[in-house]
């Protein structure tokens, strides 16, 4: 029996999505595209792989057993293409944390590396990527890394920038007339988060550090639709990185905070151990990190005069 790989990654990416529409976009394909190879796919097999409902897409019991031999089929391909002496494919890192504007910190390592091919594609969040680079799907991943999954057996990372944050609030806000805040004049506000609270670890310290009791998540629907929240809620706040691109929108503003300022990480991922075999641009990639770090000094760290949560301190000591 022959198989399609186009066919495999399809149902792959249905798999792990659980919805078409989202599997199209990330394979760059129309959803009917994508449907028709699952299908070629399912008939090639003599099985349904995946049930569809109005909830979306699931598994059936033999498309479970196939997902995993799936995706090692999928990296033992692309090994193959490169042992053949085929023209490199780029360096793939996933990137999480994007109302952070993750990207702006990739691109300004990346500009200064001549040579370097990345290809950079969106993550949900650190543990599904984490999982994409165990699997070989991906070769690195960036973003906050503030937990491991599973212990991290099999994945290292490294930080490589310290952002400062801005405080976000509605220009109605009481302290928006303010020049700069202080972190604990926050206090009686609401911080509002972008997804769910439990999910936001950066923000869930900031808040038990300074005292802020009162949060509330929402859905994570894009940058200026959370903006546009903390526009029409004066009691509310949030936090943006300080020189980060926000949607020209009225009646908002950013804050500088100060003593202590919350500084923000961002680390690369990539897998390691006996069986790893990191892409050829890997050490490139870390190097164009290293020099942008020194040049823009991204790492710089003040305990008299920053904050920054304990697991990010400590990976700073490493």
């Amino acid at each position: 029996m022959d198989l399609d790989l186009a066919q495999v990654r399809a149902f792959v990416v249905a798999a792990e999505e659980s919805h078409f529409g989202r599997a199209a976009g990330r394979l760059g394909i129309s959803q009917q595209g994508l449907s028709k190879r699952v299908a070629r796919l399912e008939s090639v097999l003599g099985v349904r792989l995946l049930e569809r409902d109005a909830r979306g897409v699931g598994l059936t019991g033999a498309g479970l057993r196939f997902l995993e031999p799936a995706r090692r089929l999928l990296v033992q391909g692309e090994r193959a293409v490169a042992a053949a002496g085929c023209a490199a494919r780029p360096l793939r890192i996933d990137v999480w944390g994007h109302l952070y504007a993750p990207m702006r910190t990739v691109a300004q390592a990346v500009d200064a590396a001549p040579g370097l091919q990345v290809e950079p594609g969106p993550g949900r969040d650190l543990p599904s990527v984490a999982a994409a680079v165990l699997r070989g799907e991906s070769d690195a991943g960036f973003g906050r890394v503030h937990r491991l999954p599973s212990g991290g057996n099999g994945l290292t990372h490294r930080l490589v920038r310290l952002e400062p944050v801005d405080v976000l609030v509605s220009t109605d806000h009481p302290l928006a007339g303010r020049d700069v805040l202080r972190p604990d004049e926050l206090r009686g506000g609401v911080l509002r988060c972008p997804a769910a609270v439990d999910r936001l670890d950066f923000l869930a310290r900031f808040a038990a550090r300074f005292g802020i009791s009162r949060r509330v998540g929402s859905a994570n629907l894009g940058l200026e639709h959370f903006v546009e929240q903390v526009r029409a809620d004066p009691a509310c706040f949030s936090l943006v990185p300080a020189d980060g691109p926000l949607p020209g929108l009225p009646g908002v503003r950013t804050v500088p905070l100060s003593d202590p300022t919350p500084l923000y990480a961002w680390s690369l991922l990539w897998r390691t151990g006996p069986e790893a075999e990191p892409h050829p641009g890997l050490d490139g990639l870390l190097r164009a990190f290293a020099s942008a770090a020194a040049r823009s000094r991204w790492l710089e760290y003040d305990p008299a005069r920053d904050w920054l949560p304990d697991a990010d301190r400590a990976a700073l000591g490493r």
